[in-house]
């Protein structure tokens, strides 16, 4: 089993570029939330999800890491 934790407690907004590849934090670990950092590889947790738009947008994203629609904020913090 991964050593995965909690990297927050609420979504962060950020601004997606278009067509531009972001790496989203899955393991918690990251100082960087919600993008990672590259920490997962040394505390054992899962490698980030890679994950891009096609039009710029704000997009609220996880940091609490039991969203069900990754990278996204689906309200999972809340229960």
């Amino acid at each position: 089993m991964k050593n995965n934790i909690r990297g927050g407690d609420a979504p962060i907004p950020c601004q997606l570029e278009a067509d531009k590849n972001y790496a989203w934090c899955s393991c918690g670990h990251s100082a960087d939330q919600p993008f990672c950092n590259g920490t997962h590889k040394k505390e054992g947790g899962t490698p980030p999800t890679i994950f891009s738009v096609h039009e710029a947008k704000e997009a609220y994203l996880c940091t609490c890491k039991e969203t069900k629609n990754p990278p996204y904020c689906d309200g999972s913090h809340k229960n």
